[in-house]
């Protein structure tokens, strides 16, 4: 039987490949995959530099895929696996598709955020969603963290 801890790694391994493809495109090296019931329903990178569109985070183009896909914007009952932290647009987008679960790798050592001490977890507390939505985090953190460089 396969550890909730192996679970996460091989879908963070998978938000990683994406991460690396970001990267190689000249964007900044970040992946998300969504899953469901064990199966990756969606994947995102960034493209930012690729679009000249500061809106294509990692985490929202894994949701607008899903979207198209799906037919439907509600991700309940998904996993999003993102290689580093969402910033507060990209945590808008996942409480407003009610992602229920968030796998994150690394992020910004503390006080180095661009967001002053902004975290996922403060965010989601601050609108009141913290019973709704669980972060997980401390998965592959040196590799999410080197990639991102």
């Amino acid at each position: 039987m396969t550890s909730q801890a192996e679970t996460h790694e091989k879908f963070m391994r998978a938000a990683l490949a994406e991460a690396r493809r970001s990267a190689n495109e000249g964007n900044q090296g970040v992946g998300s995959v969504i899953v469901r019931d064990g199966q990756i329903v969606a994947k995102g990178r960034n493209l930012e530099n690729t679009t000249q569109d500061p809106t294509t985070h990692a985490e929202t183009v894994a949701i607008q895929n899903y979207s198209k896909t799906h037919g439907s914007g509600d991700l309940s009952g998904t996993v999003m696996y993102t290689t580093f932290e969402p910033c507060p647009m990209c945590c808008g987008a996942i409480l407003t598709s009610r992602t229920p679960i968030v796998v994150m790798g690394g992020r910004p050592d503390s006080g180095a955020s661009r967001f002053g001490d902004y975290t996922l977890e403060r965010l989601i507390e601050l609108t009141g969603w913290g019973d709704r939505v669980e972060v997980v985090t401390g998965v592959l953190v040196e590799d999410c963290v080197n990639v991102r460089s």
